[in-house]
């Protein structure tokens, strides 16, 4: 890869990984658009690491009390109050880690296709407009049960398909399930760093088994990059969806998709 294509592929990861828009449809269509070879899921993974430490970055506080929480766990010291967050977490993230694992290889051979993104895109955006519309907005992270965990969880499947969205389809469910935006919002970037870390494992024991050649320089540079970006766009996201809610990202992904058809169809 070139200078170039690592600066503009990072750039792309760094500001749609946490807007509900779906990094992985924008990583999958911008080498396509450009005329470049696609990058292949291992540059995709490293990107997503940069985004991991922004939001560790971002919400370090929860994720300090997050890591506490696990070393209590392990050493058999949990204190129900402060492991219910992880718990919930752990519970949500289930589901995508099953069936991530058993049928990662199929969906990265068989979903990367340019019209199956602007489905997607379409879609779930529209779900997220009408969940943003009609939820009731009055549920907190801290008034979330298991089943409420469980079921964002089950969304969060939806998201293994690029042009989902990972953060829009948990958003989505969180808001139909009465969350308020800023909670729904806040519990989907939690929610991203089990998810990511188990990802990212996954992907490296095959590159290690396979004695795949990477050039960390290039990753690192990537991963660097994406991670400055993406801290920038959570701090927008938030504010944005405060202040006017979902109803820009809806137009976004619905013109996005109009455009996909008529460059690749």
């Amino acid at each position: 890869m070139t200078l170039i294509q690592i600066i503009i592929l990072a750039i792309v990861q760094g500001i749609t990984e946490f807007l509900p828009v779906s990094s992985s449809g924008h990583l999958v269509l911008v080498p396509k658009l450009i005329g470049w070879q696609d990058q292949g899921i291992i540059f995709d993974i490293a990107m997503h690491l940069g985004s991991l430490a922004a939001v560790c970055i971002y919400f370090k506080e929860d994720i300090t009390k997050l890591f506490f929480s696990f070393s209590e766990l392990l050493t058999f010291r949990t204190k129900k109050k402060s492991s219910d967050l992880l718990f919930l977490l752990l519970i949500a993230t289930l589901p995508a880690a099953i069936i991530g694992f058993f049928s990662a290889n199929w969906i990265e051979m068989n979903t990367r296709n340019p019209l199956l993104i602007a489905f997607t895109l379409s879609f779930y955006g529209l779900l997220m407009l009408i969940a943003d519309k009609k939820g009731k907005k009055k549920v907190t992270i801290k008034e979330i049960n298991y089943s409420h965990a469980l079921m964002i969880g089950l969304a969060q499947v939806l998201a293994l398909i690029p042009g989902t969205s990972r953060s829009g389809v948990t958003m989505t469910a969180g808001l139909f399930l009465g969350m308020k935006r800023l909670d729904a919002a806040k519990f989907s970037f939690l929610m991203s760093v089990p998810v990511i870390i188990l990802a990212s494992a996954y992907k490296l024991l095959i590159i290690f088994l396979e004695n795949i050649a990477i050039d960390w320089g290039e990753l690192f540079l990537g991963m660097s990059i994406s991670m400055c970006i993406a801290y920038a766009s959570i701090g927008f996201f938030m504010t944005v969806i405060q202040r006017i809610g979902f109803v820009p990202f809806f137009i976004y992904r619905v013109t996005l998709s109009v455009i996909i058809i008529w460059i690749f169809f």
